[in-house]
């Protein structure tokens, strides 16, 4: 039983951290969240959004 509860603890722990850090990368924007942010010159991004707006 006490095996039980903390396995559930460790899954339910884990799932709020992840969960909580993808919060917190959300807020932190498109190019300062992105894994490529220290190769990224920025340009790649913005081109992304206005190909994007032009398809549409």
């Amino acid at each position: 039983m006490l095996v039980s509860i903390f396995i559930g603890v460790i899954i339910f722990g884990y799932a709020a951290y992840i969960l909580w850090k993808s919060f917190q990368k959300s807020k932190q924007g498109k190019c300062a969240g992105c894994a490529i942010k220290n190769t990224c010159q920025g340009s790649i991004c913005v081109q992304e959004e206005k190909d994007n707006e032009v398809k549409n």
